[in-house]
């Protein structure tokens, strides 16, 4: 079986978020699929079955810990392999947790994938959150997956330094930090941070299933529906986001920086 380390949301090797890819030859095991990701150590490793030529492609996402229901960084991964192995060509249909996936590659191989929005509603901010940020919202609210919460400046988003072991007992997959942009975020309209340590990941470096909740926030905050995020990690990327009703189009470039043999039998 073939396997792919990619970076996703840059344009340079080891920037952006990196991903796993692993192209299956048949179906495998839950289990073997999490031990897998685990070794891989990486925030998200994708499973692609059914590369037979017809669509959709079965496509799951796995933690170090646990399987997710959306993840947008190594949904882009799996696409950038499969354009760059030539195994697509022109629009890729994903079968997935959250429903069929449609991904395109447009000029300059940016690769826009069609997502679900998952716009946020005001509510209360659970017990431990503020402390555990160690900043003073100015809103909070929640998605499907999700905290959403808004600072009052891009300088208090990179100046986070949450108490990740506080954070893993508030009850959500992730917290998402965000506030508009400034001028050091380049052609960004708002950045934000992720933090998930109840599925295993501290910090995420760029969220792609993030930006299905910060899209349809900002866009309604700035009236229209084109935005730039950018993610303010230690590694950093960008994603081109349009919501479009209850739709999300999220656009980013990819990286290849690894292919290996796995020689892990599936179970």
């Amino acid at each position: 079986m073939r396997m792919f380390t990619v970076d996703a949301f840059t344009r340079q090797p080891f920037k952006g978020n990196p991903a796993a890819v692993c192209l299956l030859d048949s179906d495998a095991d839950d289990t073997w699929m999490r031990s897998v990701a685990a070794e891989m150590n990486l925030s998200e490793t994708a499973f692609v079955t059914g590369l037979d030529g017809s669509q959709p492609y079965s496509l799951r996402w796995f933690t170090p810990a646990v399987e997710v229901a959306l993840c947008g960084h190594a949904t882009l991964a799996t696409a950038h392999v499969l354009y760059s192995i030539g195994a697509a060509v022109e629009a890729i249909q994903f079968s997935t947790l959250s429903g069929i996936l449609t991904v395109n590659r447009g000029p300059d191989n940016l690769i826009n994938m069609d997502f679900p929005a998952n716009p946020p509603e005001s509510a209360p901010a659970p017990e431990g959150l503020t402390e555990a940020l160690g900043v003073t919202p100015r809103w909070v609210g929640r998605s499907q997956f999700d905290i959403l919460v808004e600072v009052e400046s891009a300088s208090a988003v990179r100046a986070l330094a949450p108490d990740i072991a506080a954070l893993k007992a508030v009850e959500a997959r992730g917290v998402i930090v965000t506030a508009a942009a400034d001028g050091e975020a380049g052609e960004a309209d708002y950045v934000s941070r992720f933090f998930a340590p109840r599925v295993g990941v501290p910090e995420d470096p760029v969220t792609g299933s993030a930006h299905c909740v910060l899209a349809p926030y900002w866009s309604e905050r700035f009236a229209r529906p084109d935005l730039v995020g950018a993610q303010l990690s230690p590694r950093g990327g960008l994603v081109y986001t349009r919501h479009v009703s209850e739709r999300v189009m999220l656009g980013g470039h990819a990286v290849m920086v690894m292919s290996a043999d796995l020689h892990a039998t599936p179970i």
